[in-house]
């Protein structure tokens, strides 16, 4: 068996233990937010920074463009300059967690992504986040690390393989935002 052969069976595997009832909640929260015009935040480090940033993007503009309803919703992976201020000023640990110190209310959902669940800014942005009455939700991989118990939804991949927790994530964040455009919901 080739490589890819391999690879891909390995992740059709991981695909299988995807919670599904999971993220049905997930879309759930997303229509109660957007009907209650709640905002959503989304954070990760790394390729879950991509992710994040990717899903936003999925849901500001395929998700809400030309709809009566409407997603508020921003990545706070997607501010550089307040980011490398944050990190070079302060601390790396703190730089989600005093964006939502600016922007979050009680109800609004922040959603942290990180495979292996222990990253120390996404896990004090859900501490915050759940400090003010948030609805927490995490993806996650292996044994949910730190932040999965934290979450009030922890959607995990248990996978040992970063790149296949990634790959689910994205699925993930896909099937979320490909409800909202394809049901026109």
């Amino acid at each position: 068996m080739t490589f890819p052969e391999l690879y891909k069976t390995k992740l059709l595997k991981t695909l299988d233990v995807i919670p599904l009832d999971k993220v049905d909640t997930a879309i759930e929260w997303f229509k109660e937010a957007r009907a209650a015009g709640r905002t959503i935040f989304v954070c990760g480090n790394g390729g879950s920074a991509a992710t994040a940033s990717h899903f936003v993007c999925d849901i500001v503009k395929g998700a809400s463009y030309n709809r009566d309803s409407r997603f508020r919703i921003q990545a706070l992976t997607d501010s550089l300059p307040t980011i490398t201020a944050y990190a070079n000023d302060v601390s790396y640990d703190v730089l989600f967690a005093e964006q939502l110190k600016n922007f979050a209310r009680p109800g609004d959902i922040v959603m942290c992504l990180s495979g292996s669940g222990n990253s120390p800014n996404v896990l004090r942005a859900m501490e915050y986040a759940n400090s003010i009455g948030c609805r927490t939700l995490a993806l996650t991989g292996r044994d949910g690390g730190k932040l999965g118990p934290m979450a009030q939804l922890d959607i995990r991949v248990p996978e040992p393989h970063m790149g296949r927790i990634e790959d689910a994530h994205m699925i993930v964040c896909h099937m979320i935002g490909y409800f909202f455009m394809e049901e026109r919901s």
